[in-house]
């Protein structure tokens, strides 16, 4: 069975949440660079892990939803919630792809003012 970019996007990303980043590794090109507006920081994939590693302990990602998939992108939302404070975030990412491999990333997120999981067929203790 082939698995698509948008599973294989959040079985990597889960397992580095837990500080795992071989499949990772395997989805991103060597070439990868992603402008983060936050920040106005372009970051590598070495970023990007560190950025992971740092907010694991304090946040919980929520399922994922595949916006859209193609051969040469990949559109992926997302719920996050900061544990400690029950801070509820929306995030979508947009990927591109070259050689198969993730070359470019962006993201971009919003606070919400509601719990997400509320009324859903989930909730956050299925993804500590």
């Amino acid at each position: 069975m082939r698995v698509t970019k948008a599973e294989a996007y959040e079985k990597a990303w889960r397992l580095g949440y837990k500080g795992d980043f071989s499949l990772v590794d395997q989805i991103y090109h060597p070439k990868y660079l992603a402008f983060e507006d936050t920040t106005g920081i372009t970051a590598n994939l070495e970023d990007d892990k560190t950025v992971v590693l740092s907010l694991s302990s304090a946040v919980i990602i929520g399922p994922y939803k595949c916006v859209s998939e193609s051969e040469d992108h990949l559109s992926i939302q997302a719920y996050s919630m900061f544990k400690e404070a029950e801070i509820f975030r929306s995030f979508t990412t947009y990927a591109t792809y070259k050689d198969g491999k993730i070359i470019t990333q962006k993201t971009t997120s919003a606070e919400l003012d509601h719990d997400p999981s509320e009324g859903q067929d989930w909730n956050w203790e299925d993804y500590e």
